[in-house]
């Protein structure tokens, strides 16, 4: 009767029902997401709001990919289990650096891993041609089938993005393939923000505002996630406040003693990059609006992998909204990422 209660709002008018029922059911409706690392740590639901902020090749696009994959994936084919969750994603390319190859090969290379360790599991270890074949045409058909779950949408402007948020209200009322959309991916939310700044004295005497682009942007999200609820993952570059050094000043304002001495501008600069400040420019609405904060950085330590001729950089991440007060560090890998110890 709960169930019947939450369709029809008469009906929920005439049933009694706890506040621990009501919790319960509405949790159930909207289950935990669980994404890949370093996004694994915040409890995320449908509905939510995440922004992953962070400088230039610092991974924020790498994990929208990375959990654009863990959605499109199913969470079972053919009996081998591949914990995907076998829905939609709608990824909206706003700095134009979108890179298919790279979304193909991680997705490859999860399938693979899969495939490889349900063999292990079933104790089927032969290789011959036959088998081979058949192997990569099975891939091949999940690839071509996840990928149709991954909507691809580019904007150059502001005016073309919001026009393309509009259509997420048309497609959530048709399913895609059978699914609905399940992640909104906006890589990156800051790109047209400059933009439309510069331009901000023509833009309102046509009758439109730096803030009114924002708001329209926020009200159009809200409104489908009212109708479909949905993962929003925002990427955002930051910039640093005026009070801060950055490198390109440290090293205009290094005094003679500091370049006659590398170890000590080696040092001096480490020490200002990492006491760097970000200074937040998106409106207020769009502050509100996010629900969760992920701040990634790059390291300048590098560390070798298994194969001695690989070193791969090192990322840092830290949840800011919730405060979680803990680091963690991860290496972008071609199958993905890896966490550091």
């Amino acid at each position: 009767m709960a169930g019947k209660a939450r369709d029809d709002p008469r009906a929920w008018l005439a049933v009694e029902e706890t506040a621990a029922a009501f919790l319960s059911g509405s949790l159930s409706s909207r289950p935990p997401i669980i994404l890949p690392p370093p996004l694994h740590r915040a409890s995320l639901r449908p509905g939510n709001v995440v922004e992953i902020a962070g400088p230039s090749n610092s991974g924020k696009s790498h994990l929208l990919l990375m959990a654009a994959v863990q959605c499109i994936l199913p969470k079972e084919w053919e009996g081998i289990y591949f914990g995907g969750l076998g829905k939609a994603v709608m990824y909206f390319d706003l700095d134009c650096r979108f890179d298919v190859l790279r979304l193909a090969q991680i997705l490859r290379n999860h399938i693979a891993e899969s495939c490889s360790s349900a063999h292990l599991r079933s104790g089927d270890l032969e290789n011959d041609g036959t088998k081979d074949e058949l192997q990569r045409s099975f891939e091949n058909t999940l690839l071509s089938d996840c990928m149709q779950r991954f909507l691809y949408v580019r904007c150059c402007n502001s005016s073309e993005f919001i026009a393309a948020l509009e259509t997420l209200h048309s497609r959530s009322r048709s399913e895609i393939l059978g699914v609905c959309i399940y992640f909104v991916m906006i890589d990156s939310i800051g790109t047209f923000y400059w933009m439309d700044r510069g331009s901000q004295s023509v833009r309102e005497n046509k009758g439109k505002s730096l803030q009114g682009f924002t708001e329209t942007i926020v009200q159009e999200i809200r409104r489908f996630l009212q109708l479909q609820p949905a993962l929003v993952l925002v990427t955002k570059a930051p910039i640093y406040g005026e009070d801060t050094t950055t490198a390109n000043d440290f090293n205009r304002g290094s005094s003679k003693y500091m370049l006659d001495d590398p170890t000590v501008l080696r040092h001096s600069r480490h020490g200002e990059e990492r006491t760097l400040s970000s200074r937040e420019y998106m409106p207020s609405i769009w502050q509100s609006f996010v629900t969760h904060r992920i701040n990634l950085q790059v390291e300048e330590a590098e560390f070798s992998s298994m194969l001695e001729s690989e070193v791969l950089s090192t990322h840092t991440s830290e949840w800011v909204q919730p405060s979680l007060k803990t680091k963690e560090k991860f290496s972008i890998v071609d199958g993905g990422v890896v966490l550091v110890q």
